[in-house]
């Protein structure tokens, strides 16, 4: 799995790419700060994660998984590799490094 920096991100999105961010916090980190137009689905819940529950999203659209620092988010990321999705990146330092 690819990395991200937070640089990166904020330029594409400055630029009006699609980005799904899927923020894999719990809720209670998730109403402290968020980066916006993120996804909330907690760690817990991603081996439940289904493919519909997003509009447009196919197994070959970029996630960028986000969390506090960057390790849950690789689980994450590494979990929905072994589901089939070929396009995850994990966001570098999560919201700590975002903020």
């Amino acid at each position: 799995m690819q990395n991200i920096t937070t640089q990166e991100l904020k330029r594409r999105m400055e630029a009006g790419e699609k980005v799904y961010i899927i923020d894999v916090r719990e809720p209670e980190e998730v109403a402290e700060s968020r980066i916006e137009g993120s996804i909330h689905i907690p760690l817990g819940d991603i081996m439940s994660f289904q493919i519909g529950e997003i509009e447009d999203l196919d197994k070959d659209t970029e996630l960028v998984m986000q969390c506090r620092s960057g390790k849950r988010s690789l689980q994450a990321g590494m979990m929905l590799e072994t589901m089939g999705y070929t396009n995850v990146k994990n966001l570098e330092g999560g919201i700590l490094d975002w903020n």
